[in-house]
């Protein structure tokens, strides 16, 4: 797995590519406080090389808790800035810094 940013000088927004390898995956999600947590929002798309790929521009100098939904499973992002403990779930999140 792994996040890249990308900062633009014209307004205070980050563009966030998050990339998953999951070749046996059908489907994959990113959900999180920036889409309010909806499976449906945020799909990565399929590459032929079996990763999932996506990008989401977000507000720069904030931090967003979020997490992959793999096939209907939870997963998080090893790359993240941080994994926080969020009570609400009962599991850690990734964070991303911006």
């Amino acid at each position: 797995m792994a996040i890249s940013k990308q900062y633009l000088k014209s307004k205070p927004v980050c563009k966030v590519t998050f990339t998953v390898p999951a070749e046996d995956a059908k489907e994959v999600t990113v959900v999180g406080c920036f889409n309010e947590w909806d499976a449906k929002a945020t799909p990565l798309k399929k590459l032929k090389n079996g990763t999932f790929k996506g990008v989401v521009s977000l507000d720069a100098d904030n931090s967003y808790e979020f997490r992959y939904l793999v096939d209907g499973s939870f997963a998080n992002e090893t790359d993240a800035d941080e994994q926080i403990w969020n009570d609400f779930a009962g599991a850690e999140n990734s964070v991303l810094k911006l």
